[in-house]
């Protein structure tokens, strides 16, 4: 989860940077007077670049040979834009609501790298409409991707579909939106051949979310940390440990093994798999204490943060119902790090201690 703004609008822009080694570049002028970068090598295109998922893309591929990147941000400007500029990175600020300039951010790469954000806007909107518009922008992402006849790799960054494994029981809205364009994706053959669906579980960096950051009781042991849920200690989490590492690894993987991940592959990021206890209990050992999970009723937990914790709620009830699954279960054939060979993985407790 990475909430942040969506700028609305139709500005878009590109520009041209000089990449160090062998790749030789070349610039054109579409005809929206838009100035792009070609290359004569492969490239791939990362949207959401200064964020979590699309910075640790950025980061693994940015010293391989082999590779160059065109970045997609919604700010330019920002400092984590200019200083993925300043590494020799071409950035590109794009509208997700904008086909047509996607469409020509796409043009000529041999990867996509796609991800889209719920958490932008459901605090404003509520889920209903938050699931509507990342549908919407996910969608736009693919429909821009099949336009793009160079390219042969699409990866989708999603999640299980809640509603399918719990047979209609349990929908979690941030699973379900992207799971819309799931299907969107399924139903065009020919971009279907070149999509790998990529489920990329919880961050390690949740941690730090006001519901889920473990705190001290002024009048209980100062040495324990307590985290507050409507579920069991018990619950088993799937865990993308330090995604800012990690997806970058699984994505490499991905790309460099596309005999295994094509066509229509599903890849879950799972670096490993903790019961909800054992996430407090690192997070509270980093800092030389213990870790507990108080669990509450739900109204209790619902009131304390109210729109956040219903929805974190949803996603914990599912673990819980789907045990060891929820990352497994369903029609899909789905690979692993073992399967894939990803290595350099960081752990969610060694993400702990360097924190």
């Amino acid at each position: 989860m990475n909430p942040s703004s969506c700028r609305d609008g139709a500005f878009y822009t590109a520009r041209t940077t000089t990449h160090t080694g062998p790749i030789s570049t070349t610039s054109f002028l579409t005809s929206n007077n838009i100035i792009l970068s070609h290359s004569h090598v492969p490239f791939i295109v990362v949207v959401g670049a200064t964020g979590i998922q699309g910075g640790s893309v950025v980061r693994a591929l940015l010293n391989v040979d082999g590779y160059t990147i065109r970045a997609i941000t919604r700010n330019r400007q920002s400092e984590k834009a200019q200083a993925l500029q300043a590494k020799g990175v071409e950035v590109v600020e794009a509208d997700l609501n904008d086909v047509a300039a996607l469409k020509t951010a796409f043009a000529g790469s041999h990867a996509i790298y796609a991800v889209t954000n719920f958490f932008d806007a459901y605090p404003t909107v509520g889920a209903e409409k938050a699931m509507d518009i990342e549908a919407r922008l996910g969608t736009n992402l693919a429909i821009a991707a099949a336009a793009t006849s160079s390219l042969q790799h699409y990866i989708w960054s999603t999640l299980p579909n809640t509603r399918r494994v719990s047979g209609g029981k349990i929908v979690v809205p941030h699973y379900e939106a992207k799971n819309r364009v799931d299907d969107y994706i399924k139903s065009q053959t020919a971009l279907l051949q070149k999509t790998t669906f990529l489920w990329v579980p919880t961050y390690a960096q949740n941690i730090h979310y006001p519901f889920y950051t473990p705190f001290a009781i002024p009048t209980a042991d100062p040495e324990t940390l307590y985290q507050i849920q409507a579920t069991p200690a018990s619950v088993l989490w799937p865990m993308a440990g330090d995604s800012s590492v990690n997806v970058g690894l699984f994505v490499k993987a991905i790309l460099d093994q596309p005999g295994k991940t094509l066509p229509g592959r599903f890849v879950r990021a799972v670096v490993e798999t903790m019961t909800a206890g054992e996430v407090v209990q690192a997070w509270a050992a980093a800092q030389g204490k213990k870790g507990v999970v108080l669990q509450v009723s739900r109204e209790t937990y619902h009131n304390m943060w109210p729109g956040w914790a219903e929805l974190m709620d949803l996603s914990h009830t599912y673990y819980e119902m789907a045990k060891d699954k929820s990352f497994s279960a369903g029609a899909e054939q789905v690979l692993t790090k073992e399967d894939l060979g990803v290595t350099g993985l960081v752990t969610t407790a060694a993400f702990f201690a360097k924190k």
